[in-house]
């Protein structure tokens, strides 16, 4: 059995801290999963990533601690099954903006009796002979709420049955509300937004997330009581790397 350390982390009330990674590297993967981080989130909806060097970046997750999640392209069942067939732990899915949207996305996270998801895996058979009677139970689903649409229909989102959690998509919560996403901090409809999506995750008793910038905007986001968060990216954190050095070589030279 593999076990789900980020969902018991969620289940227990306390944040889980992840990486997206979208530079289609899985020797980013191998090495950020060694760090200490809670989870990986490969990106296959923006990311740089193929059917193979997914599979790669999952195999070198597992080589380190944090667990492997992916969010899909978008919400398709074969998509979704893929994913999980290959052994990812988490799946975030695009763009739900009902309940009847979450309900195809929990349907295809779990077997029957409580999902309609396809019997028979590949690469998962390295978790065992006993995969299929725990993943129902350690796979988590988070649905991303990041229109208007979603966020007034936010409560009954959460309350579908298979839903773990939710990973608020920000920037495009910011286009929907009509502005763009540089003024998502300085919005009062922005924040009303996310207070009516952390409310309904309280009502339900679901695992409120959402995608941050940085280490220090999720601590942020923490504290406002979102558990699900992504702490920036691959991308992001090697060009703040690579600026922040540059600074230091140009003050020198002058």
């Amino acid at each position: 059995m593999k076990s789900n350390t980020a969902k018991q982390m969620l289940l227990e009330g306390k944040p889980a801290f992840g990486y997206a990674l979208g530079l289609g590297s899985p020797l980013i993967a191998e090495l950020l999963s060694s760090c200490g981080i809670d989870f990986l989130l490969i990106d296959n909806q923006h990311g740089s990533w193929g059917p193979d060097s997914t599979i790669a970046a999952l195999v070198a997750t597992l080589a380190g601690s944090a667990i492997p999640m992916a969010r899909v392209a978008r919400n398709d069942y074969t998509m979704i099954g893929r994913l999980l067939d290959e052994g990812m732990m988490g799946i975030v899915v695009p763009m739900v903006n009902t309940a009847a949207d979450a309900k195809a996305a929990a349907d295809a996270c779990r077997f029957p009796p409580t999902g309609t998801r396809s019997w028979g895996w590949g690469r998962a058979r390295a978790y065992g002979d006993d995969y299929s009677d725990w993943i129902n139970d350690e796979i988590f689903l988070a649905v991303q709420i990041e229109t208007a649409e979603a966020v007034e229909n936010a409560e009954a989102i959460m309350a579908t049955p298979g839903v773990d959690g939710c990973w608020v998509g920000p920037a495009d919560l910011s286009l929907s509300l009509g502005f763009h996403p540089s003024e998502m901090n300085s919005r009062e409809e922005h924040a009303r937004a996310l207070e009516k999506v952390l409310q309904a995750c309280r009502n339900t008793g679901k695992a409120p997330g959402i995608a941050c910038g940085s280490p220090e905007d999720a601590v942020r986001r923490a504290e406002q009581g979102f558990r699900y968060l992504t702490a920036g990216g691959d991308a992001g954190m090697i060009l703040g790397g690579a600026a922040a050095g540059l600074k230091t070589l140009r003050a020198f030279s002058g």
